[in-house]
């Protein structure tokens, strides 16, 4: 059941008119998807996570992405791989339930609207992990919904 209540679509961040990566995220990380160049060996593609920094690009070139992120994350379930064309990039959240408005610090950062649809779909998803024999995925949040993170005492970890 919580497939269900997994992002619908990425959001897409651009720069320049290009897309520079996509991204989406869950209560425990944060996903960030590039679309590597083609014809470059996969064993030149980097990337460097360190608790609020990211460092992304090609062994010998100016990185790509060179940002300090939007909250911390924890360095050492944090992980990226090459796959089809894309790096993953799977940030770990550092302050589980916490909803990013963007990846990278003042970037991208998701619209009111976006950003309230994304902390209705963290609450549903914290729900559905703390009831798991109940199915939220047709729930729905008249008004203002409260902060994952926070809501009746905050997350609980057993």
């Amino acid at each position: 059941m919580a497939e269900k209540l997994a992002p619908e679509k990425r959001h897409s961040f651009f720069h320049g008119g290009k897309k520079v990566f996509e991204w989406d995220q869950n209560l425990d990380e944060v996903n960030i998807y590039i679309d590597l160049p083609p014809d470059v060996p996969k064993k030149l593609f980097f990337c460097k996570i360190v608790s609020q920094h990211i460092e992304v690009g090609i062994r010998g070139n100016p990185p790509y992405l060179n940002h300090d992120l939007a909250a911390a994350v924890k360095t050492d379930s944090s992980f990226w791989t090459l796959e089809d064309g894309t790096m993953h990039v799977t940030l770990t959240k550092r302050e589980k339930g916490h909803t990013w408005s963007s990846p990278i610090l003042g970037q991208g950062t998701l619209d009111p609207y976006s950003a309230d649809l994304e902390q209705k779909r963290l609450m549903l998803q914290r729900f559905q992990e703390e009831n798991p024999g109940f199915d939220f995925s047709q729930a729905q949040f008249s008004g203002s919904c409260p902060d994952p993170k926070t809501f009746m005492g905050g997350i609980r970890f057993d």
